[in-house]
């Protein structure tokens, strides 16, 4: 896969990107069937063929239960083979989330997030919204301190992964990476998408797959030619933990026009 510019970022990204939530928790996702975590071993594997592949950006979040703590141990090759895309604001404890978007704990999860890792940069890092976008872009902590610590060289990249389009919409102006649903049966955040392609900032797309509703091969490159003809798209996060769906997908990719 070639990679893409994550806008004007500097950062470069494949354009299928690997999401972790399966690696780190099976409680409270939106997935269609049951899953359990898959073993050191497994996810070692998983993540071989992924960079075998050409994959490099890595989507994970404090909220994915041990996934971050997981990745520490087990990613292969160097630190600068892959692309790690954290986020901030959910806490996922005893079987649901809640939220915290202020300035302290911004920081704090943010250095977790390091220690856990086994890192001493993220390459991007995303306010995990609830939903309020607007509120959390213009009242909470959370935005000023993702800019002290890109300021500081902790992170290179800040955006959000938003819910609404004002929401999308002013992360685009104020920051650098914006996260928006967009699959063929959603099209309300297009605007968002638009806006990023014209001020070059990056755009990475969730729930392409329908969080894996959208199954079978026509269905599947349907989807994805679909998201790849949308403006501004820098990635697709696709979440699995099965390397035959791993590599149909990065085929199907390679073999869009």
């Amino acid at each position: 896969m070639e990679l893409r510019n994550l806008g004007d970022t500097g950062i470069q990204v494949s354009p299928l990107g690997l999401g972790t939530v399966k690696f780190g928790r099976n409680q409270q996702v939106k997935y269609p069937s049951s899953f359990e975590i898959p073993d050191d071993d497994t996810m070692a594997h998983i993540l071989g063929v992924a960079r075998e592949l050409g994959i490099n950006l890595l989507d994970t979040a404090p909220a994915y239960g041990v996934a971050q703590q997981r990745l520490g141990r087990l990613l292969p090759g160097s630190r600068q083979d892959w692309v790690i895309v954290s986020k901030v604001g959910e806490i996922f404890e005893q079987g649901r989330s809640r939220f915290d978007f202020s300035h302290a704990h911004t920081l704090a999860s943010v250095e977790q997030s390091l220690r856990e890792l086994n890192t001493d940069y993220l390459d991007c890092v995303l306010i995990h919204s609830d939903g309020d976008d607007l509120r959390i872009l213009e009242q909470a902590g959370a935005p000023d301190a993702l800019r002290e610590l890109k300021e500081k060289g902790l992170i290179r990249a800040h955006g959000m992964s938003s819910k609404t389009v004002p929401g999308g919409l002013k992360v685009v102006e104020e920051m650098d990476v914006v996260m928006a649903t967009a699959n063929l049966e959603y099209d309300k955040e297009r605007p968002v998408l638009e806006a990023a392609a014209r001020r070059n900032k990056g755009v990475l797309v969730k729930k392409g797959l329908m969080s894996g509703h959208v199954q079978g091969m026509e269905a599947v490159r349907a989807s994805m030619a679909h998201v790849f003809s949308l403006p501004g798209v820098s990635s697709m996060i696709i979440g699995t933990i099965n390397e035959r769906h791993l590599r149909q997908n990065v085929a199907l990719v390679d073999s869009l026009p």
